[in-house]
């Protein structure tokens, strides 16, 4: 018989964090200070009764737990109800929110604030699903299929989903409701690593006579690997540990998979592999692995773990100095006080007692008659890159602190892992000198990881551009076509400007600026002058906004009958000079013609002999035809320029 285990079984990285928080608050939390869970911290029976074994109590309501109690935020998240009304109570909060949740949660937050209807493909009553609901007022359409998406009544939807449910019902929701007219902003927030496990155990099904998933009754990813599994192979069992084993029934297959929800304990998964394998040989075999598990055991107690191996063992006795521990070998561990992390003031024997389990690493053995040379911090560190590892797979944030500067970068600690930020990954701006960033505390993503070689990149500048990004998404889900906004003149170009709406630039196109004629826009703009604009259009894809700046104001000819009447004298600036006449603009985008003929009270041959282009004139409007959109104006009927010409007629009379 073959027992094949599928890839990604067992804990994934949010549930580890859950169970890993979980016993960290047992051994952190004052003797006799109550811990609590909201709900089940993980959806496994085994880890479940452990926790409630040692002290940690499941609630269903925070009203049930004390003021200044702590509560373990699980995984799946929670309301933002929760968190307020904690805050209000002091009840402290250990948060082991899966991070992928916990992005959820914003994007659903952004998107109930912007006035968007949001719909979430999953189970309603999944506590993840639950949670996210209540980062937007508890407003959502929740779905799980297409029959029931088909029941949603709105023209538009920002669409997210539960983390563990299958990609075929996401599909199969989108198109139920693109299909019914929706415009839809989906977001696709299925985790990778289930994406990945259901993969493979598909992949590990198709290849065997039986396939075993462990995992609780309850888990929702569980139950959709046995779903996945099933129809992949036609002896498929789901059992939640050991006891639920169909061991006739396997006794009969050759080749066996077998595969673990997100939830299961590795524990468990070993059990039942072991379990099957001892109870699937005979009599005579069984007692033959036993004596060789007798001989093995005699074996690994006089074998000395090698350099670099992390070891556990038990504590004998313990000073100021040193540690020693029983590892259950021929030679005892000694953990020396420069190896263990120690706060100020503190001593080895404020962490140790004996009987204490320890886990260390080893940095030195031999055959000689010394012991076994252990260390706390190297172990420390071997969870620092851990941690560094995990945020590149999930691309999740980290804080560094900068040290110094080297060439080209400067050096950035991770707590006790330190790494390279290049020069161009400090900042989104230039970075002339890298002395500025020294001693700050930065914010970045991991680029790269090469643990053999104690390398470790890191960008500041991917951070800063996500966080642009996002503020980018709200700007573009907030701004719509025909909008008025406020915004500020950033830059011209000969052909318009670029005008700043609060993160994202929009162009201003010249023939958009006035309703008059412009050779250049610095005529009517100024740099950093605020002014506000009508989007005239949206390109999203392309990054593109046009505007427009006239269309804030009427258009003349619109509201002339207003502004201008027949025999009104009005100033004006002559823009054109023709061999009939000159034209006058009275405003930007309202030109009116002085016949050459209505110039002066004199036969004008030649109109340049008295305007000039660009000069500012006093006419009266003889006629306005709005249906042709003509101005007819005269300079020799104002009776200032009138008076004027005959004066001039009279002074010359008086010289000759």
């Amino acid at each position: 018989m073959e027992i094949i285990r599928a890839e990604r079984s067992g804990f994934c990285f949010g549930v580890k964090k859950a169970v890993d928080t979980a016993f960290r608050q047992l051994k952190e939390n004052p003797a006799g200070s109550p811990l609590f869970t909201h709900g089940q911290l993980i959806h496994n029976r085994d880890v479940t009764d452990e926790l409630e074994s040692r002290g940690i109590q499941a609630i269903d309501r925070l009203e049930e737990v004390p003021e200044g109690a702590t509560v373990i935020v699980r995984s799946h998240g929670e309301t933002k109800q929760f968190y307020d009304e904690a805050a209000r109570r002091g009840i402290r909060l250990a948060d082991t929110t899966c991070p992928f949740v916990t992005r959820i949660h914003q994007l659903v937050r952004e998107a109930h604030e912007a006035g968007k209807p949001v719909i979430i493909v999953g189970d309603p009553d999944h506590p993840e699903v639950v949670g996210t609901n209540g980062w937007c007022e508890g407003s959502a359409f929740i779905c799980s299929s297409a029959e029931e998406a088909s029941r949603f009544d709105r023209s538009e939807a920002f669409v997210v989903c539960q983390t563990t449910i299958r990609q075929s019902t996401l599909d199969e929701v989108v198109k139920t409701l693109q299909d019914k007219g929706v415009r839809l902003d989906v977001r696709n927030t299925i985790c990778n690593a289930t994406r990945e496990r259901q993969q493979a155990a598909a992949d590990l099904a198709g290849k065997v006579d039986a396939m075993v998933v462990i995992g609780g009754k309850n888990s929702s990813n569980s139950k959709k690997l046995y779903e996945i599994c099933r129809k992949a192979c036609k002896h498929a069992y789901f059992v939640e540990n050991i006891a639920d084993l169909p061991l006739k029934e396997i006794r009969k297959c050759n080749r066996i998979g077998v595969a673990a929800g997100a939830s299961t304990p590795e524990r468990i998964i070993k059990e039942v592999i072991s379990n099957m394998s001892d109870n699937i040989t005979t009599e005579t075999t069984t007692e033959a692995n036993s004596m060789a598990d007798f001989m093995e055991e005699i074996d690994q107690s006089l074998r000395l773990p090698h350099q670099g191996e992390i070891v556990t063992g038990t504590v004998e006795q313990v000073n100021d100095e040193e540690v020693i521990v029983n590892m259950h070998c021929k030679k005892d561990g000694i953990l020396r006080a420069n190896e263990v992390t120690l706060e100020e003031g503190q001593k080895l024997t404020d962490l140790f007692q004996e009987g204490d389990e320890v886990k260390a690493k080893v940095i030195r053995t031999d055959d000689n008659d010394g012991g076994i040379m252990l260390s706390k911090k190297r172990l420390e560190v071997n969870e620092h890159w851990k941690e560094i590892d995990e945020a590149l797979e999930n691309k999740a944030n980290i804080e560094v602190k900068v040290v110094r500067v080297v060439k080209g970068g400067v050096i950035a600690a991770y707590k006790d892992v330190q790494g390279f930020i290049p020069l161009s990954q400090l900042s989104n701006r230039y970075v002339e000198s890298a002395d500025e960033f020294v001693g700050q505390v930065l914010t970045v993503k991991v680029s790269r990881v090469d643990q053999k070689r104690q390398r470790a990149v890191f960008s500041h500048k991917a951070v800063l551009q996500e966080e642009r990004q996002k503020k980018l998404d709200i700007i573009w889900q907030t701004l719509k076509v025909d909008d008025i906004v406020e915004g500020t003149v950033m830059r011209f170009t000969d052909y318009g400007a670029f005008v700043d709406l609060g993160g994202i630039d929009g162009l201003l196109h010249i023939s958009e600026i006035s309703w008059g004629k412009l050779r250049h826009p610095e005529e009517v703009l100024e740099i950093g002058q605020k002014i506000h604009v009508k989007i005239l259009n949206m390109n999203r894809e392309k990054g593109k906004i046009s505007l427009g700046l006239k269309q804030t104001t009427p258009e003349p000819w619109s509201v002339i009958d207003e502004n201008y009447h027949v025999g009104e004298v009005v100033e004006g600036k002559v823009v054109q000079l023709k061999e009939y006449g000159a034209f006058v603009e009275l405003e930007p985008g309202l030109d009116g013609l002085v016949h050459i003929s209505e110039v002066a009270n004199k036969h004008v041959n030649n109109i340049g002999d008295e305007l000039t282009v660009g000069q500012k004139v006093m006419t009266k409007i003889l006629d306005i035809d709005t249906d042709r959109k003509r101005i007819s104006l005269s300079i020799k009927q104002v009776p200032e320029n009138q008076a004027a010409e005959e004066k001039d007629e009279e002074a010359q009379e008086d010289a000759e």
